[in-house]
């Protein structure tokens, strides 16, 4: 099945990487800001080129983290008091593709405008709407399975072994989920859980529609554009490349060619019409 897109005019890359979980960061992180900030959050930088993106409320918080303490790139938090503790956290690692990121700011700027009830609302079992494994089902439907039983951790890994989500039941450490690996939402892609190429948590009260988006994103089966030069751009070694090659030209489009090509005609002599002067004669040949 081709996944060569209509128009490449907007497309940056010039191979597709796929599976796209085996895809890795753009190095740009204005992709997954714009979604807040064309909501007017303000948006503030630091000597190190941190950058720390606030709700109006600041009751939710962003921070885009290339020179942070550890590999957490992308921090996100909301609080139910702007100065209490976070109700729920989310970090993306430095090697996380970038639309996975953009994915949840989109949903996340959308849950904001419909308020607290939304962007706050915690995971219920058994809900319609707020059931854990709904963050799942994505993953399933495009044939990722469910792991085998083991102790307190609930996992899917994807078809080609190389990417997993695994779900902790049981009590955890609210502190730990936040600043740690050790959170109850851990999706991970690269050689294994414990060796990631790139990871992302979530703590146990992220809004499930939150992490849905995540994870739709991720088994959307469409590949992702990158630059072949930029290795850090893909997993080297996992991933698939196929060149990204422009579509095939129309009937309309080869006729267009061939005009643009075919030498311009002379243009004829002509003498005004009732005009009694002949034309003048055209050079002869030189010898």
């Amino acid at each position: 099945m081709s996944h060569q897109p209509e128009d490449l005019g907007d497309l940056d890359g010039d191979v597709y990487v796929s599976p796209r979980h085996l895809a890795s960061t753009t190095a740009t992180g204005d992709p997954a800001l714009a979604p807040l900030l064309a909501l007017g959050w303000e948006l503030q930088h630091d000597d190190l080129a941190n950058v720390y993106v606030s709700a109006p409320d600041r009751r939710v918080r962003l921070g885009y983290l290339p020179e942070g303490d550890d590999d957490g790139l992308w921090r996100i938090n909301a609080y139910k008091d702007s100065f209490g503790p976070p109700v729920w956290g989310v970090c993306f690692n430095d090697r996380v593709p970038t639309e996975f990121v953009q994915a949840f700011t989109t949903v996340l700027a959308t849950a904001y405008e419909q308020g607290p009830d939304a962007y706050l609302a915690r995971p219920v079992a058994g809900t319609d709407e707020h059931d854990p494994f709904l963050a799942i089902v994505p993953l399933l439907s495009q044939g990722w399975e469910m792991d085998g039983p083991r102790w307190n951790v609930i996992t899917v890994n994807a078809p080609d072994g190389r990417a997993g989500m695994e779900f902790t039941t049981g009590d955890l450490d609210p502190e730990a989920e936040l600043t740690t690996r050790a959170a109850r939402w851990h999706l991970w892609a690269g050689k294994s859980a414990d060796r990631p190429a790139w990871y992302a948590t979530a703590s146990t009260d992220t809004p499930v529609a939150l992490l849905a988006a995540v994870t739709e994103c991720v088994a959307d089966p469409a590949p992702l554009p990158r630059w072949r030069e930029e290795t850090y751009s893909y997993i080297k070694g996992m991933a698939q490349l196929t060149p990204i090659l422009p579509p095939a030209p129309t009937p309309l489009d080869v006729r267009r060619a061939v005009a643009s090509r075919r030498p311009a005609a002379l243009p004829a002599a002509s003498v005004p019409r009732w005009s009694t002067t002949s034309p003048p004669a055209l050079p002869g040949r030189r010898r």
